[in-house]
């Protein structure tokens, strides 16, 4: 059998150490290695050594016999070593931290949020709009009222905590009486028990029905953004409030505008001609068409500012833009006629074949 530590190690003290020194030690040592709180190897056997130590120098009379004769003068002295002391692992820890409360009253809780997807397309985003989703949740039976008891019956006090829904135990420690505090096994916490039960929930107050709910769009959401109904999600117990929806928005890629930020891209094509003489072209924008001037010489890449089409502001006033990108086309296939002017055309402009072109 391995010797004894001795008790001034064992609480980590010097063997000067004061009463409250004493004490201060062993409430940190028996929270950390508490079996309710340490379950690692060796934990239940440093906790016994740790009780044994605080037992012997937290008496002064016990502490005196240590330091004169040490482990085996205190045992003769006091006739029998600490084996045989009658207590538990957490009679001395509850002393010191007010016993190991496991019940608590049941409470109204607040119910759980749910969570749904919403598809719009990207004229929906820039205007907003309204959309239904169906959803499944839980709320309270129909029937009973989210009692749980039949209709024309009523819950009763529970007997074994008199409505309490806590049943409280007091036990004898070495340091005198304390109350340890549990969960009613009969109620469950509730205080009350359903003799009757509620045919259409079976007793568990709560039923699970479809819904259609209504869901306005703001005007310049985006992909990701998430809208918060509150009070739309389950419902809760005991009384508590509902919790929330929240419906995370999917925008569906449009056809030919993209988005960036809070503007819009469009690209157009434009043939040689319109690009050397200038035009004006029709762009679509979301809010209808728009009359665009090409100024006369307009190269490939050129970007035209629309201000104010483009997707409105989430959070502030105004919209972005739209921005117009120019592509001068080549053709691909031409007839006679359009050769012979290409032709005419290439000899009256010439080529400087010893001119270095721009890169």
């Amino acid at each position: 059998m391995p010797a004894k530590r001795d008790y001034y190690e064992v609480l980590g003290v010097r063997r000067d150490a004061t009463g409250e020194d004493i004490r201060k030690a062993f409430r940190q040592l028996a929270f950390k290695y508490h079996p309710d709180h340490n379950r690692g190897d060796g934990a239940e056997e440093q906790f016994k050594e740790i009780n044994e130590a605080y037992e012997v120098l937290s008496d002064a009379d016990k502490r005196a016999a240590y330091d004169r004769f040490g482990h085996s003068g205190s045992e003769n002295i006091f006739g029998r070593g600490f084996d045989g002391f009658d207590f538990g692992f957490g009679d001395i820890f509850d002393a010191f931290f007010g016993g190991a409360t496991t019940a608590t009253r049941q409470t109204p809780q607040r119910g759980t949020s749910l969570e749904c997807q919403l598809v719009i397309t990207l004229e929906e985003a820039a205007v907003g709009c309204e959309k239904e989703v169906e959803i499944t949740r839980t709320e309270n039976c129909s029937e009973c009222q989210g009692t749980g008891s039949k209709p024309g019956t009523q819950p009763v006090r529970c007997p074994n905590c008199d409505g309490a829904g806590q049943v409280r135990r007091v036990q004898a420690s070495i340091f005198g009486r304390f109350t340890n505090i549990t969960t009613c096994p009969q109620c469950h916490g509730e205080g009350r028990i359903i003799t009757e039960r509620c045919p259409q929930c079976r007793g568990t107050g709560r039923e699970k029905l479809k819904r259609n709910i209504t869901i306005k769009v703001p005007a310049g959401v985006d992909n990701n953004t998430q809208l918060h109904m509150r009070g739309e999600g389950n419902a809760g117990t005991r009384g508590g409030p509902a919790g929330d929806l929240f419906a995370e928005i999917s925008v569906k890629q449009h056809e030919y505008f993209v988005r960036r930020g809070d503007d819009i891209l469009y690209e157009i094509p434009i043939n040689f001609a319109e690009a050397a003489l200038g035009t004006e072209l029709s762009v679509p924008t979301l809010d209808g068409d728009h009359q665009l001037k090409v100024p006369a010489g307009c190269q490939t890449g050129t970007v035209f500012h629309i201000k104010n089409k483009g997707i409105p502001h989430l959070s502030r006033g105004g919209r972005g833009d739209e921005l117009v990108t120019v592509s001068v086309t080549t053709p691909e296939s031409l007839t006679k006629e359009q050769r012979r002017l290409f032709e005419e055309l290439a000899g009256s402009l010439g080529t400087d074949k010893n001119k270095k072109r721009k890169r």
